[in-house]
C-alpha cells in the first residue's frame, strides 16, 4: 500500500500525535508511508497533483519518537511525488491551527485532495464532507436531541437574552480549537459580558451554548472509524478528559487531565444517532467529545489521541486504523480487476 499524510507542518509534528502513530504502524507493516505539508503540493501542467513529501528510511521503528526523528530529519527520504498514484491519502491538517496567520492553509489539503480523488486515491476524510466542516456550524446540521441548545450570533443582546433564558452558558468563537477563547457566563453575572463577546467576536461569529452541568465531571472522546465506535481486540478506542482547579476546559491545551474512560450505553446511543451523518459525509476517523448525553464537539478533521487511548487500553489501535485501510485499497483492487473488464468486454 503506497499511503499519505497530509498534516499541517512537518516541522511542528510531535512524536505522541495520531498521524504519527499511524504512520510508524503502516511502515511496520511493511507499507509505503509519505507525509506532506498543507503547502508541499501543486498541480501541475500534466493535470496531475504532486508535492514534495517525505519518508522513512528504515522499514520497523519500536518508537514513534525515533519515527519522527527520522522524518523531520536528515535521514528522511525526500522526493516530489505523485500524489495520483498513492493508493490512500489521509487529510489531517487542522484548519482552526492556521486560522489568521496561514489562512491560505485552511483548505489546501481539501482542495487537492479533491482532484487526487478524481483520478481514483482513496482520500479520507472525503474532502467534500470536510468542506462543510471547516467551522463549528457543522456541528449544527446534527441531530439536535445530541446537542446542546446552541445560538450562532455576533450580537451582544442576542447573548445576553440567551444566557436570561437558558442560565449558564459558555462563549466560544465558531472558528477554534483547543479551548482557546472560551468563557462561562453565569446567569447572575452579567457585568463582563459586553468585554467576553467582544474577546470572542474578534475573529468572527460567537457560539452561545448551554452550560452542561456534567461537564464539571469531564468528556469523553470516542474514536469512530467507518461509522462505528472503534473497538480493537474487544476495547473501545476512548479516554476520558477532566479538567484542572477551577479552569471549566478540559482541553489537554488547557491543562486538562487524562483519564480510563468506560464506555457506557448512553455514549453508544449518541454514537448511533450521528452516526447517519458520519457515514453520509464520507468521515472515515472521527473523535465524538461527550458530554452525558450530549455531544460537545465532533473532531473530522485530525483527531487525536489514540495513544492516550492505548495507554489506558494497553491495545495499539493504530493498528486497526491501518488494517480497515488495507482493507479498502484491497476491495478498490478487487474492483478494477473485475467489473473494469467487465466494462471494456462490453465494448
Amino acid at each position: 500500500m503506497n499511503l499519505g499524510f497530509v498534516v499541517n507542518d512537518i516541522a511542528t509534528e510531535e512524536q505522541g500525535y495520531t498521524t504519527i502513530r499511524l504512520g510508524m504502524s503502516a511502515v511496520n507493516r511493511g507499507h509505503k508511508v509519505w507525509i506532506m505539508g498543507a503547502g508541499d503540493f501543486a498541480y501541475d501542467a500534466d493535470e496531475k497533483i504532486r508535492a514534495r513529501a517525505r519518508s522513512a528510511p528504515k522499514k520497523k521503528y519500536t518508537t514513534s519518537q525515533s519515527y519522527l526523528a527520522d522524518i523531520q530529519g536528515k535521514k528522511a527520504i525526500s522526493e516530489r511525488i505523485t500524489v495520483d498514484d498513492l493508493d490512500v491519502l489521509m487529510l489531517r491538517s487542522d484548519p482552526s491551527t492556521d486560522m489568521g496567520f496561514r489562512s491560505w492553509a485552511q483548505a489546501s489539503g481539501i482542495n487537492f485532495g479533491r482532484v487526487a480523488m478524481r483520478h481514483g486515491v482513496i482520500v479520507l476524510n472525503d474532502p467534500n464532507g470536510l468542506a462543510k466542516a471547516t467551522n463549528k456550524m457543522y456541528f449544527q446540521l446534527f441531530p439536535d436531541e445530541v446537542r446542546p441548545t446552541t445560538i450562532i450570533t455576533r450580537d451582544r443582546e442576542e447573548i445576553r437574552a440567551f444566557v436570561k433564558q437558558h442560565g449558564d452558558a459558555v462563549l466560544k468563537p465558531l472558528q477554534g480549537s483547543g479551548g482557546q477563547g472560551v468563557f462561562l457566563v453565569r446567569k447572575g453575572e452579567l457585568a463582563n459580558l459586553n468585554q467576553m463577546v467582544d474577546a470572542v467576536s474578534r475573529d468572527g461569529y460567537v457560539i452561545a451554548q448551554e452550560y452542561l452541568t456534567a461537564a464539571a465531571e469531564g468528556d469523553t472522546r470516542l474514536f469512530m472509524m467507518n461509522g462505528h465506535p472503534l473497538r480493537y481486540k474487544g476495547k473501545y478506542a476512548a479516554f476520558r478528559r477532566v479538567r484542572s482547579g477551577d479552569d471549566m476546559r478540559s482541553n489537554i491545551h488547557a491543562g486538562g487531565k487524562l483519564r480510563e474512560a468506560e464506555i457506557t450505553d448512553t455514549h453508544l446511543e449518541v454514537a448511533e444517532i450521528v452516526r447517519p451523518k458520519i457515514v453520509q459525509d464520507g468521515m472515515f476517523l472521527v473523535g465524538l467529545d461527550i458530554v452525558g448525553n450530549k455531544l460537545m464537539e465532533i473532531n473530522v478533521f485530525s483527531p487525536g489521541g489514540l495513544g492516550s487511548a492505548q495507554k489506558f487500553e494497553k491495545v495499539n489501535f493504530a493498528q486497526a486504523v491501518i488494517t480497515s485501510l488495507e482493507r479498502k485499497v484491497e476491495y478498490m483492487k478487487y474492483y478494477h480487476r473485475n467489473f473494469d473488464n467487465v466494462e471494456m468486454a462490453t465494448l
